[in-house]
């Protein structure tokens, strides 16, 4: 969708209403001749179906008062003939229209995965992950409806009514005004239901989002809810969620029940008022009984498109809803907006400086102060504090991750905000607190930042994380499937892989957040000397509560209240007798 790529540049803060005008420019007209050729098809299966109602006149009124068997013979053939080109038309129909619908909903997903990937942690980390999967999964799959068979059903429905309709006016004009009044009065009320129907489909999509987005998470925490006996807590809030659902449903069920018993009554009503005239007209000898068969036959024809419309349109008003969420998260802006970032990095040397950095997660509350500090590169810096006091938004800074609200990062000395971020990262490597591994085996997560390393690039960061320590006691070896976040694993054994992984990305910048927190001592002196290869010539930013492990560290901040309180090596602090004094000695005792 062509509109939905141009619309990324701009944040609307009015949310998006996609018309069927947007959604034809977008999604029709660049398939245009698919859709003409579902059309042409539509028509010709239209056109068949006037035979058997056309040719019942003449079996009526010639060929059985005549008792012509060549005639009833000739009469049934052009009927067979008729049906066949039915099916043939109704086979293609969904060969060429309904496949090219599912190609069209695979391209939406995966345009809308890319645009979700694009956007910023920010976003992430105030959006349930079970929520964007029903946005990228669920929500285009209206679209089936546009270019699919829904569409061209309505026009073909809507060609053949307007063909019907112009034979019954020649055949009874009288008898065609009658059933206007009761087709008339059920337009307007399909009408007025798909202006009720439309936002109770948009927010039947939040719902149905929010909805997953919380199973997503129990499914997730099973070991915690089970852990605390909270499994009828849980219960209680998706029972709670799939009843919002329910009502959901139950109202746009009624509008659509409207539809169909309004239809059923009106329609009701004209053959019975077709059945009144017509016998009327017979009687006078006005009209054959074909001509009355003839006639009913296509009342049935006008009526039934017009009936099927209203469902097609209620399908329609579904997938403008889900188009309306799409466009929704299509204008959100990425977090590398080309305008901004304009600097290519070449050749990165690594140095990495704050210069009075400020940063607020909500306005008004800032979590860190006038940061300023040096990592040339090469060097490690090791960052120290309590909880909270800012250590991981310096390495979510440093990461990119998160923008100052004043002040600058910078990289090589270029402004770290305006560089794009494909050329930064591409020398960055992460190892985080809580590491995250994908579900497969332990060979397909070290590889994941560099899916074409050699066997023998491979073994170098295995042995250098000391992976191959606990591997080889696998039967599998580094073929071993580890479970959903690698849960098959212990901590120790996580943190190391997500360490061979760093040390096979080969970057430039390492960022350390607590990556020995979740070692035993054991795993911890082995980590140790993998980290002191894999920090080697490369600048590192180190985030630890165990102090033991940054002794070596070039610079050490001490970082209070979001400020730098100390800075300094281990022995510089140690002699200063403040805040790091006081933390080492107290683990020290411990």
């Amino acid at each position: 969708m062509q509109h939905l790529k141009d619309s990324t540049k701009t944040t609307k803060s009015k949310k998006p209403r996609v018309t069927m005008a947007t959604a034809f420019k977008t999604i029709i007209w660049p398939r245009r001749k698919i859709v003409f050729l579902g059309l042409v098809l539509i028509i010709i299966r239209s056109l068949a179906g006037f035979v058997l109602p056309l040719e019942s006149k003449v079996l009526l009124d010639e060929v059985v008062p005549n008792k012509d068997y060549n005639q009833l013979y000739a009469l049934i053939a052009i009927v067979i003939g008729a049906i066949l080109i039915q099916a043939v038309t109704s086979f293609l129909l969904t060969k060429v229209l309904s496949i090219q619908a599912q190609y069209l909903i695979s391209e939406l997903r995966a345009q809308v995965q890319r645009k979700v990937l694009s956007l910023p942690i920010s976003f992430f980390d105030n959006t349930k992950s079970g929520a964007l999967v029903s946005r990228i999964m669920t929500d285009v799959e209206g679209v089936r409806n546009l270019i699919g068979t829904g569409l061209v059903q309505l026009v073909g429905g809507s060609f053949t009514a307007i063909v019907t309709l112009v034979i019954l006016l020649r055949m009874n004009v009288w008898m065609t005004l009658f059933t206007f009044i009761p087709l008339s009065i059920f337009g307007i009320i399909a009408l007025k239901s798909f202006k009720y129907i439309r936002p109770i489909f948009r927010a039947r999509g939040k719902i149905n989002a929010e909805v997953k987005g919380r199973l997503n998470e129990t499914l997730a925490g099973v070991r915690v809810i089970k852990a605390f006996n909270a499994e009828e807590q849980e219960h209680k809030v998706f029972e709670k969620g799939v009843d919002h659902i329910f009502k959901n449903v139950k109202k746009s069920m009624t509008a659509t029940a409207i539809m169909t018993s309004s239809s059923t009554f009106l329609i009701g009503l004209a053959t019975t008022g077709i059945m009144g005239i017509g016998g009327h007209y017979m009687m006078q000898g006005a009209i054959t009984l074909g001509d009355f068969l003839q006639f009913t036959f296509l009342l049935a024809f006008m009526v039934a498109p017009i009936v099927q419309m209203s469902n097609i349109g209620s399908q329609l008003t579904e997938a403008l809803a889900g188009l309306d969420r799409t466009e929704e998260l299509m204008n959100l802006a990425t977090e590398d907006e080309q305008e901004e970032r304009t600097i290519q990095l070449e050749n990165v040397k690594g140095d990495i400086a704050f210069n009075k950095v400020s940063f607020a997660y909500e306005k008004g509350k800032p979590v860190l102060h006038d940061i300023n500090f040096e990592a040339p590169s090469g060097s490690v810096i090791a960052l120290v504090g309590s909880s909270g006091s800012g250590k991981s938004t310096i390495a979510g800074l440093s990461a990119t991750f998160l923008n100052p609200e004043s002040g600058m990062v910078t990289i090589d000395g270029k402004d770290l905000s305006k560089v794009k971020l494909n050329s930064f990262r591409q020398h960055l490597g992460v190892v985080l607190q809580d590491e995250f591994l994908f579900e497969g085996t332990i060979r397909e997560n070290i590889m994941f930042p560099r899916p074409n390393a050699t066997e023998a690039q491979l073994q170098n960061a295995v042995k250098a994380a000391y992976v191959n320590e606990f591997t080889d006691r696998f039967d599998q070896g580094l073929e071993t499937l580890i479970g959903e976040r690698g849960v098959k694993l212990s901590g120790g054994q996580r943190q190391r892989i997500a360490i061979a992984r760093a040390i096979l990305a080969d970057p430039k910048i390492i960022i350390l957040d607590e990556a020995t927190s979740n070692l035993d001592t054991e795993s911890e002196s082995l980590i140790q000397k993998s980290l002191s290869e894999l920090t080697n010539n490369r600048t590192t930013i180190v985030i630890a509560h165990r102090l033991s492990t940054i002794k070596k560290a070039n610079q050490i901040l001490v970082i209070e209240a979001g400020r730098i309180v100390e800075r300094g090596t281990h022995d510089e602090l140690l002699e200063t007798k403040g805040r790091y004094y006081d933390l080492y000695t107290f683990q020290a005792k411990i």
